[in-house]
């Protein structure tokens, strides 16, 4: 059975998997693999590992070969012209005045197609800027607008937390992040700090919320009633990590209880009503 491989495809793709076949590949190996654009330089980014049930489940592209020297090479060339054509195209915007943000661009690696990636409010008519680098170049350019969430992943940086980006380093796609995901695990609204470099909600307010979510099923929310081994009192404070709840007895007594110490039954029921009346 062949081993499976992650692969870093071009220099602004997404990690994927790939059949490595006949070839034994470790991480580091510079490699190239068929895409739907054509031939692409890649480099493995993990060990070798059998596949999974899920992966059985759908084909996977193959390796096509190790890269050699030449390979390589052409690689590097390519990479120079990325630069040469990235300075050209920021000068030649700046002279034209074009309301856009160039991000970067990449050439493939057949030389067959250059991509220039830009960012921009609205629409922006670069059919002159486009002659300008066919002209100088004698090359397809093909113009690519982004949004600012994949900006950040191409341009890279470091987040709030003091590591590089998440998008940059592992995440191979954006997956939907709203507010209600940093109501959840009680996280301060303020845009600042729930907003990452791209200006949009921080992709890592979705990895702890299932666990949020669940763990609050069954639990009374802050400002309900609850029955609790102590008696009845009203939830101040939830305290997820540590699974500890804050309950203002009716006696005045402000206690930090286990959820183990909430007659849970009660508590569903009570909550229930509560918001049918409300």
């Amino acid at each position: 059975m062949n081993k499976i491989v992650d692969i870093l495809v071009g220099r602004y793709g997404k990690v994927e998997s790939f059949d490595s076949g006949h070839f034994v590949l470790q991480k580091g190996a510079k490699v190239l693999v068929e895409t739907e654009q054509g031939p692409a330089f890649g480099v493995v980014c993990s060990e070798p590992r059998n596949p999974s049930e899920e992966v059985k489940e759908r084909p996977l592209q193959r390796v096509f070969r190790v890269a050699n020297e030449e390979d390589v090479e052409r690689h590097k060339k390519n990479c120079e012209q990325e630069r040469e054509v990235y300075g050209f195209c920021y000068m030649k915007i700046r002279e034209r005045s074009l309301p856009m943000s160039l991000v970067g661009v990449e050439c493939l690696f057949d030389g067959s197609k250059t991509i220039v990636y830009f960012t921009a409010d609205g629409r922006v008519d670069f059919r002159e800027l486009v002659k300008d680098l066919v002209q100088r170049f004698r090359t397809r350019i093909e113009m690519r607008q982004i949004g600012v969430r994949h900006q950040a992943k191409m341009v890279g940086g470091l987040g709030t937390c003091g590591r590089q980006l998440c998008c940059t380093s592992f995440l191979s796609g954006f997956e939907p992040v709203s507010i209600k995901m940093a109501k959840e695990q009680n996280l301060s609204l303020n845009p600042s700090k729930i907003s990452g470099m791209c200006g949009r909600l921080m992709c890592c307010l979705s990895y702890e919320f299932g666990y949020y979510e669940n763990i609050k099923k069954g639990l009374p929310k802050v400002g309900k009633k609850a029955n609790t081994v102590y008696g009845r009192g009203k939830v101040i404070r939830q305290n997820i990590l540590r699974e500890k709840l804050t309950v203002l007895l009716e006696s005045g007594e402000e206690k930090e209880i286990s959820y183990a110490d909430v007659i849970k039954g009660d508590a569903v029921e009570e909550n229930e009503n509560n918001e049918r009346k409300e």
